[in-house]
């Protein structure tokens, strides 16, 4: 298949030019080797069978061997030598140029004796997820997040997602070898096999820590159902629970949780704490999500047809793709995604805060006249609480919606647009 554009393709070469080296990291099968090919001069790839016992037999050696190489120079799961850390920041403080390396790695490296320094100034990072809608193509595009905080008085946008290709797309996910299937049973089936290598092998290989296959599916799953929500380490432990041979701790889980983190798996979202008129308190922790719906989806046994039968739980997954693509976005913005809740219950499933102190206020309904009354509704009642005189007013206020013909804006300011016309 033809290399697809990625967002993330401008960010790795924006921080190339900035930096010595950039790291970047991501769940596995995301695009990131094939990413950083696309502007690598030469790559080293460490977990080639047939040369990795020699690259770590010469990283005990002289580790500057593997370094020479036209520049950038890729070194593709970097993680199995950690030695690379240190070696690559001697080298780029020495050679005093821009865009030297490049490190992709699908796990978070162990602490390590051979790790010395943070990498602050000769490092920068970057995080790739699956691919949002508009890089898969099943976006048109025709409204990008950049304009909105413009705050544009017309939009508009036709939504060519039907109810069962939105099933399909995060039943899929962004994972680039599942787009290049030419059925969706293949598809599909990318995905389950993905989910049991996560629970069968690569949740014990990060740190090397035999862990339970079983459990892990259980841990998993539990997590799946608690999408979207602030549920508690004891929460999804009383969750499964029932089906334990033995007792474990909140410990236990909250490591296993810790281990799916480390792999890019699951990426919890904090909690937005803006300046309100009233003393509301403000609930501060993290919304659980997986890092794209798919795996949450595997690890339940679903499938699209599934989805389209259980509404319900199809908003749950919609608004997990929905995070995983507003994420995408607003990372070519320079911004973070927040999570919004009040001790009253007022809740708002999604803040875009760019750095410049801009935000957009973001509420996920499935569709219907209804659900996009109540998300209108909530965005602005939290839009009215916010203390303008100690921070800026919302640049918009958007309800995404999976279904719907055309993206608009209502009479009262609210946007209201498809996923299936979004982009950055």
């Amino acid at each position: 298949m033809k290399y697809r554009y990625r967002i993330a393709d401008q960010l790795l070469k924006d921080k190339l030019e900035a930096m010595g080296a950039v790291l970047i990291e991501g769940p596995k099968a995301c695009g990131k080797t094939t990413t950083a090919e696309q502007q690598a001069k030469s790559v080293i790839y460490i977990d080639d069978p047939s040369k990795q016992a020699q690259y770590k037999q010469m990283a005990q050696t002289d580790i500057r061997l593997l370094l020479e190489g036209d520049t950038p120079r890729l070194i593709d799961e970097w993680q199995e030598i950690p030695q690379f850390w240190d070696a690559i920041r001697f080298e780029v403080d020495h050679r005093s140029e821009d865009g030297q390396f490049m490190l992709t790695g699908s796990a978070v490296p162990v602490a390590t004796n051979d790790i010395h320094h943070t990498g602050t100034g000769r490092y920068g990072w970057l995080t790739m997820r699956p691919m949002s809608l508009w890089e898969s193509g099943d976006s048109t595009g025709e409204i990008a997040l950049s304009d909105l905080f413009h705050g544009p008085e017309k939009i508009g946008g036709i939504n060519k997602l039907t109810l069962h290709a939105l099933a399909f797309a995060i039943c899929r996910g962004g994972w680039p070898k599942a787009l290049q299937k030419k059925t969706e049973k293949a598809a599909l089936l990318q995905v389950t096999e993905y989910y049991k290598a996560i629970t069968n092998s690569d949740i014990s290989r990060v740190d090397n820590v035999k862990r339970d296959a079983e459990r892990a599916k259980r841990i998993m799953r539990s997590y799946a159902r608690h999408q979207g929500s602030q549920a508690s380490v004891a929460t999804i432990l009383a969750d499964i629970s029932a089906n334990e041979l033995e007792n474990i701790s909140d410990e236990t889980v909250g490591v296993y949780l810790s281990t799916l983190r480390k792999i890019f798996v699951i990426e919890d979202m904090p909690a937005w704490n803006p300046n309100l008129r009233s003393k509301t308190a403000v609930r501060t922790s993290d919304t659980r999500y997986y890092v794209d719906p798919s795996i949450g989806v595997a690890a339940l046994g679903l499938g699209p047809n599934d989805l389209i039968n259980d509404l319900e739980t199809f908003g749950l997954f919609f608004e997990t793709m929905c995070i995983r693509d507003l994420r995408v976005y607003a990372d070519a913005l320079d911004g973070m995604v927040y999570h919004y809740r009040d001790k009253n219950g007022l809740e708002c499933d999604a803040v875009i805060h760019l750095r410049n102190g801009s935000y957009g206020l973001v509420e996920i309904k499935l569709g219907g006249e209804k659900l996009i009354e109540e998300g209108a509704k909530t965005l602005l009642t939290l839009s009215n609480m916010i203390d303008t005189s100690r921070m800026k007013a919302p640049s918009f206020c958007m309800v995404l919606v999976g279904v719907g013909d055309f993206a608009y804006r209502r009479t009262d300011g609210v946007y209201v647009i498809p996923v299936g016309c979004l982009k950055n």
